[in-house]
């Protein structure tokens, strides 16, 4: 683990897409501004292995664990109309 030290309006660069500013100190508690591409997920660690933890059980789950009805809903927005059907020319 690299450690550094560095104070308020400072920034570590990783790589050369990710910047990581420290942006205020008060007691004992660091406040960090992170600028990453979209692309990259930025989590805090316990939100990190929630996530993974949640990812873990949902491949674990079998079809047969599934209720009969799951993924059989109509498509958002339809509003009851056939998938693709935009209701043109409707008067």
């Amino acid at each position: 683990m690299l450690v550094l030290s560095r104070q308020r309006d400072e920034t570590i660069m990783i790589g050369d897409d990710i910047e990581i500013t420290i942006v205020d100190i008060r007691g004992d508690k660091v406040r960090i501004g992170i600028t990453a591409p979209t692309e990259i997920p930025v989590h805090r660690k316990e939100v990190y292995d929630a996530i993974k933890r949640e990812n873990r059980a949902a491949a674990n789950i079998k079809p047969e664990d599934l209720p009969p009805d799951a993924g059989k809903g109509r498509a958002h927005g339809t509003r009851g109309r056939p998938p693709g059907d935009p209701q043109k020319g409707a008067s």
